[in-house]
């Protein structure tokens, strides 16, 4: 009977070595577990670099959440606040379900723009409430504030940041983030993130921000597409002193295992509404930009951002759809009930821009240039879209550009000197190649 005993002792005391030894300090381990306060970002991130790329090869890619044994230890026994959203999973499974099953106390839940449960529709507010699944109160930060309050954090010991990202400085994740930062900070709570893939990851490309078209669409000095993951970010945002007041937030990193920068990932989940197709997230960064202009970008169809579209082009293109009311994902379109021609991006070969490394802008070219009415494409009003060119761009040079007819070439060389000071500050924080 003993010797039937002995192989699950066994099994039990090499469980609680290796609890223990997930949430050793950064300085004393070499697994995906990073710390980040007032020390070296640029050390942790060198640290998180070192194992060679052949070595990832043929494996599969672990998100930060895919990895339990890292931070389950270092939870428990404590009251945890998570910022989470549907992309929040292990493996097909909820993450909060998951962690209440493992015996961590989940207090409370922060949802941000989509809410909870990603069902509600870009822009819209979202209420407080409690989750029916897990019963838990659910704090909206889209809505009537968009931090914690001091209140908030009050009863608990650490938060928890658990978004899935597509990697463009007008996906609302990341200012979410920096807010929930501060809100840690002035309340002395420490950050756990768990890291995820960026699927636009390979793609560092788009104007910097003029900081006068800051908005809730952009917030940071930073491209378009700005090819980091969101814990990359986060440093990033400790240490160019974007929070207020410059200061730092105490971070704790679970970095994705077997990936690197320029890996195809497929997101298991849609992360938003509209951007329900892996099809659609790849083009995310070059066809967001239609939001702006007075052009049906697929909103009101089940392929948001993949296609682009208005009256105006009967008879010059030929393939042709027709936004409806769609509850949950647009209920007021661009064009509602109206035929819409233009062009049909979702059989687009994506690989396209991940060998050139650059977002297209040949479409918005090609649609102004084609459009019989050019006094009408740029008016954000008329469209009756969220927002204006400038603040989805970043800058005003791009509309004045299109309009004087400028070359790609042309267009590009005016981003370059910005994009090249941004590579080299966005080196200091990678925590993959």
């Amino acid at each position: 009977m003993q010797r039937l005993l002995l192989p699950f002792i066994i099994l039990i005391v090499a469980s609680a070595f290796l609890s223990a030894a997930c949430i050793r300090k950064q300085d004393d381990s070499d697994n995906n577990i990073t710390e980040s306060r007032d020390t070296s970002i640029t050390e942790s991130g060198d640290r998180a670099v070192t194992d060679p790329p052949e070595a990832k090869k043929n494996k599969p890619i672990l998100t930060g959440a895919d990895q339990p044994e890292l931070y389950v230890p270092y939870l428990k026994g404590k009251r945890v606040a998570m910022l989470a959203n549907q992309t929040s999973i292990i493996g097909k499974r909820h993450l909060v379900d998951s962690l209440k099953t493992l015996g961590v106390n989940i207090v409370k839940v922060f949802g941000p723009e989509h809410g909870f449960r990603g069902q509600a529709s870009a822009g819209v507010h979202v209420a407080d409430e409690v989750d029916p699944t897990s019963g838990i109160k659910v704090i909206s930060l889209y809505g009537a504030k968009n931090k914690p309050s001091n209140e908030d954090l009050a009863d608990v010991d650490v938060v928890l940041y658990d978004l899935q990202d597509v990697g463009c400085r007008f996906y609302t994740n990341i200012n979410a983030l920096v807010r929930l930062m501060e809100a840690c900070q002035e309340n002395n709570k420490e950050l756990l993130i768990l890291d995820r893939p960026n699927p636009n990851g390979y793609l560092i490309d788009g104007p910097i921000l003029d900081m006068k078209y800051k908005s809730g669409i952009g917030m940071f000095p930073i491209p378009m597409s700005h090819g980091l993951t969101v814990a990359e970010f986060a440093q990033m945002a400790n240490g160019e002193g974007w929070l207020t007041n410059k200061a730092k937030c105490k971070l704790k990193i679970i970095t994705n295992a077997n990936y690197e920068h320029d890996m195809p990932y497929t997101l298991p989940v849609p992360p938003s509404p509209n951007l329900s197709t892996q099809q659609g997230i790849m083009l995310y960064p070059s066809t967001c930009m239609f939001e702006g202009v007075y052009v049906n970008h697929g909103r009101g169809t089940h392929y948001g951002f993949t296609l682009l579209g208005s009256p105006a082009y009967k008879g010059i293109y030929a393939f042709s759809y027709t936004p409806t009311s769609i509850k949950g994902m647009a209920e007021s379109p661009l064009f509602m009930n109206e035929v819409c021609y233009g062009l049909d991006l979702r059989t687009y070969d994506v690989e396209l821009l991940r060998k050139s490394k650059q977002i297209n802008i040949q479409w918005i070219m090609e649609l102004y240039k084609n459009h019989p009415e050019k006094e009408k494409f740029f008016d954000s009003k008329l469209s009756r879209q969220m927002n204006t060119i400038e603040l989805l761009i970043g800058t005003d040079q791009f509309r004045k550009q299109i309009i004087e007819g400028k070359s790609e070439k042309e267009i590009r060389a005016s981003w370059e000197p910005g994009l090249s000071n941004y590579k080299k500050m966005r080196e200091k924080y990678l925590l993959y190649r």
